[in-house]
């Protein structure tokens, strides 16, 4: 498995709440945690740090060759669960920190499985012989309206909602978690990304700028094209090639 990753703090910002951690394992499976902080001027940065580095270090000392599905799912939706709890602690007893929280995606890719857990509007996807599928279910105001019929895919994009999340990790006592397990097969491409990636760079982008194979080059070239398209948000992806 390759692994390439990229954050940036983007045009428009001035502090990056964006954070990420991404490493192999022993038996050769491949991790990353990526999360999009919210709150204040310090909160974001805290929240998404923390809880990236709380779920990392869970996932490196827990997870092992042969495990279950069942008892992966536990390690990862536990490590969110801690974070969160962690996180509401810090909100409650901060002025500065009060109000934060974070997105999370959190993926282990293990031989011809990936598991994913996620909280919040960041992503993960699979580009899959020229076609890319959203593995993951946005927690927001217009997904939800999408569901519903009331808007479509592309009024959403530019719906004044569109940043409203109805999820996040650390904002309440208690988090809803959402778990999955996909296959994967070589020469897939999984890409996990803040909305600072996927609501300026199309999925149609995504496909065009990873076709050559050049796997070195799909982080930079992502990053890049955001910030050309605007860049008003942090933005962070990480990239898999099986």
């Amino acid at each position: 498995m390759k692994i390439v990753a990229k954050t940036d703090v983007g045009l428009v910002r001035k502090q990056n709440q964006d954070s990420y951690n991404t490493g192999e394992l022993s038996n050769g499976a491949a991790w990353a945690v990526v999360c999009d902080g919210m709150g204040g001027a310090a909160g974001g940065a805290v929240a998404s740090s923390v809880a990236v580095k709380m779920i990392s270090e869970k996932i490196v000392n827990c997870y092992r060759d042969g495990l279950g599905e069942n008892t992966v799912r536990n390690i990862v939706v536990s490590a969110v669960e801690s974070a969160n709890a962690c996180l509401f602690d810090m909100s409650e007893s901060s002025d500065e920190l009060y109000g934060m929280g974070t997105t999370v995606v959190a993926l282990i890719a293990d031989g011809d499985i990936a598991y994913i857990a996620h909280v919040g509007d960041s992503r993960a996807y699979v580009i899959r012989n020229g076609g890319i599928t959203q593995l993951t279910r946005d927690h927001s105001v217009v997904a939800q309206m999408i569901e519903r019929g009331e808007i479509t895919r592309e009024e959403a994009k530019s719906h004044p909602d569109r940043h409203i999340i109805t999820r996040a990790v650390g904002v309440n006592d208690k988090i809803n978690v959402d778990f999955l397990s996909v296959e994967i097969e070589q020469g897939d491409i999984l890409l996990v990304c803040t909305d600072g990636l996927s609501g300026f760079v199309t999925e149609e982008d995504m496909l065009s700028l990873t076709a050559d194979g050049q796997y070195h080059k799909f982080a930079d070239r992502l990053v890049s094209l955001a910030n050309k398209k605007g860049g008003s948000d942090n933005i962070t992806v990480v990239a898999f090639v099986k």
